[in-house]
């Protein structure tokens, strides 16, 4: 079992105080630590079991002069670092050496995946090689409503997913899971979940269908100037509250029509009392053979409008949706629309 976990998600931006205080304020995290090293800086947040690194300074302006503001890095613990290490390059990565003291190999676009060990984990987690400072909250702050990263959407060229899929079986030790194709209008979606034997690193890759008309994925690979994160979904115990929380506090979440709830009352007969609730708030539901999830979608936040965060809820269910990758895929279509 190569990967075990995702240690921490790193983020480059150009303005790290407001980046940090849109997670802080609007999303419930918590100031960790702080680290100033030569060429960067960098604030570690904390919410549940997620790490997340927000990172600025001239060291990251070429990543960001190439795809603004978004993730850079990966972080995967592992069995045995020195052969995952070997295993990815032999099944295609680049090593790029040891920034921080563990060896880091390349993973899709221009994200990165640092290898720790998985006793590196353990708590409480500052990512290694780096010289951190206590923040002076990061015991008083009550915790979010978040529990950890439930998974990664990676978005990359069209015709590329079982290339994608087969590096990271072949690097990681990780499985395909399930698949899904989506059309709408002249356009289509491909997507492919891979994910750890440990089932707690989990990558939804969606693909543009390269024979469709242009969409919103070949949107998304335009501004991002290449392949990357798409979104990062945050698993919660009770997504109502923490909508309405977020929102509150400033988050914008994408908008579902009324038409949507109507069908759901037909699809999902088992939550017809929770319907108005669901209405409501904007949150989708969807079942599979396992039980059901509630999910919503933020819009980006950010210039170049790609990298954009999901909120989602599981009763038993074990899938990502498939009956909302459609209404997703409109969602955004129509932001998409309305904004150009």
């Amino acid at each position: 079992m190569p990967a075990h976990d995702i240690a921490h998600v790193e983020m480059y931006t150009r303005d790290k105080a407001a980046t940090a205080d849109y997670f802080v304020s609007a999303m419930g995290f918590t100031r960790v630590a702080d680290c100033v090293e030569v060429d960067r800086s960098s604030v570690l947040l904390r919410q549940g079991d997620l790490h997340l690194v927000v990172t600025s300074g001239p060291g990251v302006w070429k990543f960001l002069d190439r795809h603004g503001d978004g993730i850079a890095t990966i972080a995967l613990t592992c069995d045995d670092v020195a052969a995952t290490h070997d295993a990815a390059v032999a099944a295609g990565a680049r090593s790029v050496g040891t920034p921080n003291g563990s060896p880091v190999v390349t993973g899709f676009g221009d994200v990165t995946h640092p290898l720790l060990p998985v006793t590196a984990r353990s708590a409480p987690y500052l990512p290694p090689g780096r010289r951190w400072t206590a923040a002076p909250e990061a015991s008083a702050r009550p915790e979010g409503p978040i529990r950890l990263l439930d998974h990664v959407a990676v978005c990359v060229e069209g015709g590329s997913l079982d290339r994608h899929a087969d590096f990271y079986q072949d690097a990681f030790g990780f499985t395909r899971f399930s698949s899904e194709y989506v059309a709408v209008g002249g356009q289509a979606m491909d997507s492919l979940v891979v994910r750890s034997a440990s089932e707690r690193v989990i990558f939804t890759l969606v693909a543009p269908d390269p024979a469709k008309e242009p969409g919103q994925l070949d949107a998304f690979l335009q501004r991002n100037a290449g392949e990357g994160v798409q979104h990062l979904a945050f698993l919660v115990d009770d997504i109502i509250p923490a909508v309405r929380a977020c929102r509150d506090r400033g988050v914008e979440f994408l908008s579902t029509p009324d038409t949507y709830y109507e069908m759901l009352a037909d699809r999902l007969t088992g939550l017809n009392e929770e319907i108005a609730g669901l209405r409501d708030a904007q949150v989708l539901a969807d079942s599979d053979e396992w039980g059901y999830l509630l999910q919503l979608f933020t819009r980006s936040p950010y210039e170049r409008n790609t990298l954009f965060f999901e909120l989602i809820q599981r009763q038993g269910s074990r899938g990502f949706g498939s009956a909302n990758i459609r209404a997703l895929y409109e969602a955004v279509e129509r932001d998409r629309l309305t904004a150009s």
